[in-house]
């Protein structure tokens, strides 16, 4: 475990703080609409609007001029409890990434889990595709946002329990910034757990009366301590699941604001496989990754597709798979949605696999062919 009460330790998160430069974006927390207003003049547009204490997002989301901020603002300031909203400056369309970081009495700190969303900023983490632990980071990258989870538990004066850091990742010049932090078990601790079988929350619930990590024996493995940190050598992927049909009127267009109802987790040993059995899972009308559902992918022209693609919804990665099947190139998907490439070529390799086999049948699919079309989710 890592521990935070000597003087080198302390000395290294400082190092580390100093060297990601500027680790938030410009923000200020308003209370009126006129200083959102003139606080979004001065940063310049997108901004973002996050009320203060209200859940999942709602009563915030992206504006893209003063209109919009006027409709959004007002209505983030009347949903929140004291009348506060943050506004900031907008940064859709960088990478996302979360740490679940622990911390005890004594110092010791853990990383749980590490998450990355497949839809890059600008979609809920609750709405996004989640994948764990995290695919696309590089071990600079990674032990970068490791080290800077635990410097922030220290600065922000957690004193034991767990916390959840999101970070964002500029895919262009790889500048890291802070999204937020939240000081408690949060949703996305619901999934760290699962994903590696530390219970977090019952951790943090004996850490609250005590207990230090060392003390906590690690219910998987039953003989190490819960100061270890959990290591999986599979992937976890999580889908969410919407229910738009049963709210007529409500704009499907997923933003900041949270909207799913639901979610599926799904375990591989690769991305492919978890990510085949989370889809598969869904029950909304879709085999799998396959085209040809309820959203019509198959008829688009590739203008209408295009747009699609480029449009954050629950179906977007069926439009995705639509166009990597009519061969459109990696890139140009990537600068249309902003999805990493690295899961573009992932998703790829599932439907150049699933089109070989097209038109078969069952009885011409031999043992080896089956394991490996299940180990790229077919």
């Amino acid at each position: 475990p890592s521990t935070i009460d000597k003087a080198e330790d302390r000395q290294m998160f400082k190092d580390t703080m100093e060297k990601l430069g500027e680790p938030v974006i410009p923000s200020k927390v308003v209370e009126s609409l006129s200083d959102a207003l003139a606080f979004a003049g001065e940063i310049g547009y997108p901004v973002i609007v996050r009320p203060a204490f209200t859940l999942g997002g709602s009563g915030g989301g992206i504006v893209n001029n003063q209109e919009e901020l006027r409709e959004v603002a007002a209505n983030g300031l009347a949903l929140s409890p004291i009348t506060q909203i943050l506004v900031e400056k907008s940064i859709a369309g960088w990478k996302e990434i979360e740490f679940e970081v622990m911390r005890d009495s004594k110092g010791n700190t853990i990383t749980v889990c590490s998450m990355e969303n497949l839809d890059p900023v600008g979609v809920h983490t609750g709405d996004s595709i989640t994948v764990a632990p995290a695919q696309t980071l590089s071990d600079l990258e990674y032990q970068r946002m490791r080290v800077a989870s635990l410097a922030i538990l220290e600065k922000i004066g957690v004193e034991t329990g767990g916390s959840n850091v999101q970070f964002a990742v500029n895919p262009q010049t790889g500048r890291l910034i802070v999204i937020e932090m939240n000081p408690r078990v949060s949703r996305s601790s619901a999934l760290a757990s699962k994903a590696t079988g530390f219970p977090i929350a019952k951790a943090a619930a004996r850490l609250a009366v005590g207990y230090t990590l060392d003390e906590i024996v690690n219910d998987i493995t039953k003989a190490t301590p819960a100061c270890f940190e959990p290591t999986i050598d599979y992937c976890v992927v999580k889908v969410p699941r919407f229910a738009f049909e049963k709210f007529k009127g409500t704009d499907p267009t997923l933003t900041t604001r949270m909207k799913a109802v639901g979610e599926i987790m799904a375990i591989g040993r690769t991305f492919e496989e978890a990510f085949g059995k989370a889809m598969r899972s869904l029950e909304d009308g879709h085999q799998g990754i396959c085209a040809g559902g309820k959203e019509g992918a198959d008829k688009l022209s590739d203008d209408e597709l295009a747009q699609a693609v480029g449009t954050p919804t629950e179906h977007r990665i069926f439009f995705v798979v639509e166009a990597l099947r009519r061969g459109w190139d990696i890139t140009r998907i990537h600068a249309i949605c902003g999805i990493d490439p690295w899961y573009l070529n992932r998703i790829n390799d599932m439907v150049q696999v699933q089109e070989s086999i097209r038109g078969l049948r069952v009885e011409d699919i031999d043992a080896d062919a089956m394991r490996l079309l299940k180990q790229y989710g077919t």
